[in-house]
């Protein structure tokens, strides 16, 4: 464990996170949340996404504002490009999962940090999707998480906090566990 005689601030309020986690404890009701996004077909593969509001803490709750995400194919696949694709959304969705965690675990461990940076990389073979390969599958063949961390702590520290993280990960459990997923058409 670091040991570290000034005031470690990373942005994440401990004493919060640590008040919520007794709280929920002993009203588990609470701490059933429904996450919702919308999406809208713009043109060709073009969509947008919106997320604002949620249920969690037994009510409706919104967001200080709506946050909106285009994803589209790029030009190689005959689109215009208009945002990321959806499978890189899922990408960047991990890595903020990982990296929120790893800041509140490093202040929970009184690690200050001083920059943190993730790459990831999926392999895909996209002659499942295009229907061109029955036995190709249509989602990641793997995904690598790269991260470089500059903190005053160790490197076996460092790595704890990763660690810890991807414990607590929501999205890293989403993806690695097995998620029922029902789709409708109204």
């Amino acid at each position: 464990m670091a040991t570290n005689t000034s005031t470690v601030d990373n942005g994440v309020n401990v004493t919060a996170l640590l008040g919520a986690r007794e709280a929920l404890g002993k009203a588990p009701e609470a701490a059933q949340f429904k996450w919702r996004a919308s999406c809208k077909w713009v043109k060709g593969t073009h969509s947008r996404s919106t997320i604002e509001g949620y249920y969690g803490l037994g009510a409706e709750q919104k967001h200080r504002r709506a946050f909106e995400f285009d994803a589209d194919h790029p030009d190689v696949f005959a689109s215009e490009d208009q945002g990321a694709t959806p499978v890189e959304l899922v990408l960047a969705g991990l890595a903020s999962c990982l990296t929120a965690g790893v800041a509140a675990v490093a202040q929970m461990r009184q690690i200050q940090l001083r920059s943190v940076s993730a790459t990831l990389e999926a392999g895909m073979d996209i002659r499942g999707i295009l229907g061109a390969d029955a036995d190709v599958r249509n989602g990641f063949d793997g995904v690598k998480v790269t991260y470089e961390i500059d903190a005053d702590a160790s490197p076996e520290d460092i790595r704890a906090l990763v660690a810890q993280s991807q414990k607590r990960s929501a999205v890293y459990d989403i993806l690695t566990n097995p998620t029922n997923v029902t789709v409708e058409v109204k």
